[in-house]
Formats: structure tokens, sequence, C-alpha cells
């Protein structure tokens, strides 16, 4: 049963349980235990937010602000929650239910060396992980098994100028040691990461054979190859999805129309077969002018609802999220206030 008081936590605002936990030490120990945080995310997914991690100069900060539900809600403002005063060297970060991984961080106070570091981006509370000694170009991967709760870390173990088959994987909450495990053979990883029900999947390059995902069950610890040979290899931008429980892969370009104007295509693959390997292709095209005028949006996700999340690369004012349905082939707009004059200000805006 749930004890009243720990429903009650749940259905506060992020930062307002977050601000709970500093006042009582019986309050902090019960609002940071797992199954807090999955009761927390339950009531969240009944009001969906936005995150945007924010960079400026190696320094992150936190925002979130509602997910629109309808195209009345033009204009939302973000909360700010925390900064993370780390050096990240690297702008990379891996997202798994509630959490971020950075791979390579500095903390003057902590160590010499860089160190992945796990944070919560709302509380701003973080774990520094054991030194992992990785190839400037590999890359680490957050997951979360829902059946055993538990979230590990995956990495590639890559010495220089080697196509490596060995990785290594850290499972949090208990000794935190690195485990090397064996897995497919592969040259590099070509996206980010996505899990999806505890599995990690993301897009890599398989040598002179076409791109493959590769796929990583946190649970089992197994590898499996999918063929992706859907995606071109050229030089366009890949997002792998979740799209209504599917693996799914965007890829955005801005091309010319036949009239000569400049437009934003969607290319949306969605995983309909794995046993067959069959990927499905719908292509969309976007011409509104918020989006064309500025080039520089990303596909930065997709809602709980099937819309695709399309956000601007950097915080400059004014700053736009769209979010596009490919069912309905509709597309609505909010702008997005709060980030600050600073990081607002074209001279020192900051990139998502």
């Amino acid at each position: 049963m749930i004890d009243i008081t720990t429903d009650i936590f749940a259905r506060l605002p992020a930062k307002s349980a977050a601000r709970c936990r500093t006042l009582s030490k019986q309050w902090s120990s019960v609002l940071s235990t797992q199954d807090f945080a999955e009761l927390f995310l339950t009531h969240s997914s009944t009001r969906p937010r936005l995150l945007f991690a924010v960079e400026r100069n190696g320094l992150w900060t936190f925002f979130t602000s509602p997910q629109p539900q309808s195209s009345h809600s033009p204009v939302v403002t973000a909360e700010f929650h925390t900064k993370f005063a780390g050096d990240v060297s690297r702008y990379l970060c891996s997202y798994a239910s509630g959490l971020i991984l950075f791979p390579d961080v500095w903390i003057p106070s902590k160590s010499d060396d860089t160190n992945p570091v796990v944070c919560n981006p709302v509380t701003g509370k973080y774990a520094t992980l054991p030194y992992l000694s990785i190839y400037r170009k590999s890359r680490a991967f957050l997951g979360f098994d829902p059946v055993g709760k538990q979230f590990k870390v995956l990495s590639e173990d890559r010495p220089f100028c080697s196509q490596s088959d060995h990785h290594q994987v850290l499972s949090l909450g208990e000794e935190l040691s690195w485990r090397v495990k064996d897995g497919p053979q592969y040259d590099h990883c070509v996206s980010e990461a996505i899990c999806i029900e505890g599995v990690l999947y993301y897009l890599a390059e398989n040598f002179s054979d076409p791109r493959v995902v590769v796929r990583f069950d946190v649970r089992s610890e197994e590898f499996e190859f999918i063929e992706a040979g859907c995606f071109s290899g050229e030089e366009v931008a890949v997002k792998l999805i979740n799209y209504k429980g599917n693996l799914a892969g965007v890829e955005w370009k801005y091309v010319k129309a036949d009239d000569e104007k400049i437009v934003l295509e969607l290319s949306l693959w969605v995983l309909e077969d794995v046993e067959m390997n069959e990927w499905v292709k719908s292509v969309y095209v976007l011409s509104e002018e918020k989006i064309v005028r500025r080039c520089n949006f990303s596909v930065a996700g997709m809602t709980g609802g099937g819309e695709i999340v399309l956000a601007m690369d950097y915080t400059t004012k004014p700053y736009y999220v769209f979010f596009f349905d490919p069912e309905k082939n509709t597309l609505r707009g909010v702008e997005v206030h709060g980030f600050g004059d600073k990081l607002e200000a074209l001279g020192t805006r900051g990139r998502l």
C-alpha cells in the first residue's frame, strides 16, 4: 500500500518535491528511494513536461516547461531547476528514466581525471562513477531495466585505431565497478542511444556493410544487430525515437522544393517487424516560416502522444519548439520563455 504522504509528494511539481527533500531527514530518505522515483514518474506522465539541457562553456543548466496539449497555448515559461558545475569535456550525454549520464566530466574537488557522472537534472544530485579510460570517439549510454529496476551504463571499449568487440558495463547501486562484456564488432557509433522498455538501441557503422542498429538488452546484457541500411550514411542527421512503442529513426535535412524555396524534409523510418527486418518509410515536408527562416532546428524526440518534437539548437530569443503529428500531418508551435537574459542573448546563447 502506498503511504498517503508519499503519494502527495509524488503529485507535487518536481521542483517542489526536490525542496521537500531538504526539510527533513525522514522526507529525504523517502524521496530518495527507487519506489518513490517510479511513483513520481507515473504521476508525471499525466502532466508531461519538456526537459531542456542547456550547455554554455561547459556548464549545463536544466529547465523544464509544460508540454502544451493543444495549439491554444502559444507561449510557455521554462522553469529553472539546477546547474551542473562539472566541466563536461565533450558535448555528449545519455538520458534514461529521469537521469542523465555525462561520459566524462572533470569535477575539480573530486579528482584530477575526468569521470562518468550520472545526474538528476531536476534535483541536481549526482553520482561520480569510477574512472573510465575510453577512446575520444567512443560513446557511453545509460539504460534502465524496468523489471529489475536497475540502471546500467554501457560503454564502448575501443582503443585507438581498433575495431574492438569489447564493451564495459556498470550497474548503479551495486559495487561500482566496470565489467568487460563481449559484444558484436562494428566500426563506430553514429547516433545517440534510446532506451525503450529495457532495451538500448544505437546506430553504428558496420565496416564496409550497411549501417546497423546495435540492440543491448539491459537486463540480460545480450547484444543483437538489426540491419539498418535504410539510413543513408550521407550528411543527414539521424535521431532514434520511440514511436508508440516501436523503434524508429528520423532523418532531417533542409532542401530546396520545386519552387526553389527552402523546406525541412523529415524521413520517418519505423521498424514494423523486427524478425523480418521491415522498416517502413514516410516522408514529410515542413515549410513553416519560423522553421525554414532560421534553419537551425533539430529533432529532439517524440511525445507520448506520437508527435515529433523539433527544437531550436540555440537558446537565442525568441526560442521555438514545434510538434509534428505524422498521422494527422499537422504542425503546431510554442514559444518558450524563461531561459534568462544571458542565455537568450546572441553573444552568450546556450546550446541544447
